[in-house]
């Protein structure tokens, strides 16, 4: 008998364990649990108290999340009742952050206070992550003390839809999993050599004819799993120009854009999750599905040329866009449409893997290069930039350029986006400029997550625990310098992505790793910790149908 109280005793304490155990990602800067008092059961009579107006939305958000997952819808109120209540207010006083929040558990409740508005949302994701991962009535959530704060000011997450496009439901529940890793940056991708994705009313045929390609290359772009091929690479630039490649495409029609409209519906359920979106509009190069559509700014005189259907940058394939008058005159056009549409006061406008070939052999890039006194085609490609972005400063905004905006000197006010390793982040801070950390070998989730991977995924792999031990601020810098490492960002470019599930499946859990090392306190970091809080978050994923590898919960 003595066997079975023990036994049954044993059973309860370790569900006791269970329920009281806390597994938030990103890790909160300070955690408290109490394990001697009752955790809070939430039930269908438990009120939402919000006082101030302003935080209905982040009140919305939770009991959203309830109805979807758990089937409850919570009464939302002004007055605060006697017991069985979550109480959302603001109070700037409590955290000397921006953005903070205290998340506690108060004799008859929960209390989330914030500094912000964005703060009491964030609040919201860590109480989503004390729910549990199954359906249960009532919710038992632990007695806990919760103070937290993001480390960086930029937390951001990429997505390619040109390469593949993906429809506006998908493109909103990418948004929720940013939300939920308390992400507040959403770079859109919106246009490339493969397909323009953005409807840009006074010129239609950009949507029209670059919207759409006849074919994607099939398998790996040559390269990579071609033993045989000869390649020779260019000494000017990046480019690699395969000699006996053969290129397959499947000859299948893809494409899509988003109109206006769906776009302004995008930016409000962004907005509802405190996430900015930043367009981007590629230039001078990746500007093939604009050349399809307006040939005549392009460097070759009465060339047609097709939305690309290959993946790289080929000089066969890949043009750019002339720096004529009358190409500055488009793009500033394209751009007011673009920033009439977006409040962001960032546009991303691209300014990579430009090959200078073409201006090289344009008589009238030459001559355009003579004009204005630029010794090479370098400070051509400056010339561009700068040129942009003058005009997108007299419209109150700030650029934000990959890493070869630095070819020929750095434009005034210009962001850096540092891909190409660390280096262009180093010197763009160096020289006093915000840069967002993204080098490639780590915060590229195209590549696979594994050393062998089962699907086509870019070059070499992206390993998890390399992703989570990354540190955003390079040694090299000075206190000084450092400040200007604005945060960092992970990409996801659809070359080999063609479904939302392969899309979840690359992201996850990358994207907790990179949240975490973008969120929390640098010496909180904990890799075993972070992989044991991982397998709650799987149970999540799984609650809420997201596809992540299973290969993590094998080790």
């Amino acid at each position: 008998m003595n066997k079975i109280i023990f036994l049954f005793l044993s059973i309860a304490f370790s569900l006791n364990l269970q329920a009281q155990e806390v597994n938030i990602i990103p890790q909160p800067a300070y955690l408290k649990i109490e394990t001697t008092k009752k955790p809070f059961l939430l039930d269908a009579k438990t009120q939402i108290v919000v006082i101030d107006s302003s935080l209905n939305n982040s009140a919305i958000f939770l009991n959203n999340y309830l109805q979807n997952y758990f089937n409850l819808k919570l009464n939302i109120t002004t007055i605060t009742p006697q017991k069985n209540y979550i109480n959302l207010s603001l109070d700037a006083s409590v955290n000397e952050f921006d953005n903070a929040y205290v998340l506690s558990s108060i004799e008859n409740g929960l209390s989330i206070v914030g500094t912000s508005q964005s703060g009491v949302f964030y609040g919201i994701q860590s109480l989503i992550q004390l729910l549990p991962t199954a359906n249960a009535n009532p919710i038992s959530i632990p007695f806990v003390n919760i103070v937290d704060h993001p480390r960086f000011d930029y937390r951001g997450m990429h997505l390619d839809v040109s390469r593949h496009f993906f429809e506006v439901d998908f493109i909103k529940q990418y948004i929720d999993y940013l939300a939920l890793h308390k992400m507040n940056y959403f770079h859109w991708h919106l246009t490339d050599d493969h397909g323009w994705r953005i409807e840009i009313k006074k010129y239609p045929k950009l949507t029209e004819i670059g919207a759409w390609r006849n074919g994607s290359i099939v398998g790996l772009w040559p390269g990579k799993g071609n033993e045989g091929m000869k390649y020779q690479v260019s000494t000017t630039n990046v480019n690699i120009t395969p000699k006996d490649a053969v290129i397959k495409t499947d000859g299948i029609r893809h494409g899509g854009y988003y109109t206006q409209e769906q776009i302004k519906d995008v930016l409000d359920y962004a907005a509802k999750r405190y996430i900015t979106i930043i367009p981007e509009i590629e230039m001078p190069a990746h500007s093939m599905a604009l050349l399809a559509a307006y040939p005549e700014l392009g460097t070759e005189p009465n060339k047609k040329y097709e939305v690309a259907q290959t993946w790289g940058m080929m000089n066969k394939y890949n043009n750019v866009l002339q720096a004529s008058d009358t190409t500055f005159k488009f793009l500033e056009n394209v751009l007011t449409e673009v920033m009439d549409l977006f409040p962001s006061k960032y546009i991303h406008i691209g300014g990579d893997e430009a090959s200078k070939i073409w201006w090289k052999q344009s008589a009238v890039s030459q001559q355009i290069m003579k004009d204005n006194g630029l010794k090479n085609e370098s400070e051509l490609q400056s010339y561009f930039i700068r040129r942009m972005e003058k005009f997108v400063n007299s419209k109150g905004k700030t650029i934000i350029g990959w890493n070869e905006i630095l070819q020929g000197g750095l434009a005034p006010n210009a962001v850096v986006m540092s891909w190409q390793g660390e280096k262009g982040g180093i010197e763009a801070a160096k020289q006093n400029h915000k840069a967002i950390m993204t080098p490639e070998s780590k915060m590229y989730f195209n590549h696979g997550q594994f050393i062998k991977e089962d699907s086509l995924t870019a070059s070499k792999p992206s390993l998890l625990v390399d992703v989570y031990n990354y540190e955003p601020i390079p040694a090299e810098l000075t206190a000084e310098q450092a400040k200007y490492i604005w945060g960092g960002q992970g990409c996801l470019w659809s070359e080999y992505i063609t479904n939302p599930a392969k899309v979840q499946y690359q992201l996850f859990p990358r994207l907790d790793a990179l949240s975490e090392i973008l969120w929390s306190p640098k010496e909180k970091r904990n890799y075993p910790d972070f992989i044991n809080r991982l397998k709650t978050q799987f149970k999540r994923y799984d609650l809420m149908g997201i596809t992540y590898s299973k290969r993590y919960l094998e080790n």
